[in-house]
């Protein structure tokens, strides 16, 4: 018994570097695959979520919520078109795409947080303008028709009014945002959401910016998990072919915050319990970091 006690304090030992080192640091974290669907993940998460800033850190979480806006289409009878992993959007999606990410996931998400014991604000870009949009244009790409190019409704980040999460962080608040854009023109766009977190990071000098996926990380030519990268060995495995398909882009995701400022970025494994503590707060970690150089502590 004594010995299992002096193990649980060890555990507190090991992650003392980890709290001093990020304390009042902003971490922004894109949720979504299992994580968001399996009810034990969900509760671990929106636990991590809470232990992260009851220890003095900054959580900003950024959702996605894909499947569930596929399911409430599919009983309208309305198919989903993807080109190159993005949901054509016309307005009639773009009303579900709202409904769904702001009205419903980003209040469960909230709600969650809260019963942990946080203080969580829900958030869509529109709130506060946090989030400005344009329209996504797709250059036409060998194997797509010319008229699959235009996305409608689909748009990309064009600035982040970053004052309206500062505020926030400094009421102790847990932001939770749902990735919809407005526009100048006033129109209401959707965005991908490792595209909003990772535009976010850089814009509120993020520490990190941590992607929880369905795979362990980034696995090498072998398809072992590779716990650490530099830009440029993240850029090589791209140009030769060992990542490939949905990693590219969170690759690509995690390259631009950082050249935006922020320190380090993260892919994690999100089908394990509180992965971002271990991720975190551990020596060990559960994933992927990228980062530009210098100490990997």
């Amino acid at each position: 018994m004594m010995q299992r006690l002096v193990e649980k304090a060890q555990v507190l030992i090991e992650a003392l570097p980890y709290i001093r080192k990020f304390y009042q640091k902003t971490m922004v974290i894109k949720y979504g695959g299992a994580a968001m669907v399996d009810e034990d993940l969900k509760e671990g998460f929106a636990m991590d979520i809470v232990l992260m800033k009851y220890v003095g850190l900054n959580p900003v979480v950024v959702h996605g919520g894909g499947p569930q806006i596929g399911e409430v289409l599919q009983k309208m009878g309305k198919n989903s078109t993807f080109v190159r992993g993005l949901r054509v959007t016309d307005k009639e999606t773009m009303d579900v795409v709202e409904m769904v990410l702001v009205g419903k996931v980003n209040k469960e998400i909230v709600d969650l947080i809260n019963r942990c014991g946080g203080k969580a604000v829900g958030l869509s870009g529109k709130d506060g303008g946090l989030i400005q949009a344009k329209k996504l244009l797709l250059a036409p790409q060998e194997g797509i028709p010319s008229d699959a190019v235009d996305l409608g409704m689909v748009g990309e980040v064009e600035g982040i009014n970053s004052e309206v999460i500062n505020t926030l962080d400094d009421g102790d608040f847990i932001p939770v945002i749902a990735p919809v854009g407005v526009g100048k023109d006033g129109k209401t766009y959707n965005i991908n959401a490792d595209m909003v977190a990772g535009k976010l990071a850089a814009a509120l000098q993020a520490e990190k910016l941590i992607l929880l996926t369905d795979v362990p990380g980034v696995l090498g030519a072998g398809g072992k998990l590779i716990p650490s990268l530099m830009v440029e060995e993240a850029k090589k495995l791209i140009s030769q072919g060992v990542v490939s398909e949905g990693m590219i882009p969170k690759i690509n995701c995690c390259l631009e915050a950082l050249a935006g400022g922020v320190t380090k970025a993260h892919i994690i494994d999100g089908r394990v319990k509180h992965a971002l503590i271990l991720e975190i707060f551990t020596d060990g970690g559960v994933g992927t970091e990228i980062w530009r150089g210098g100490s990997t502590d």
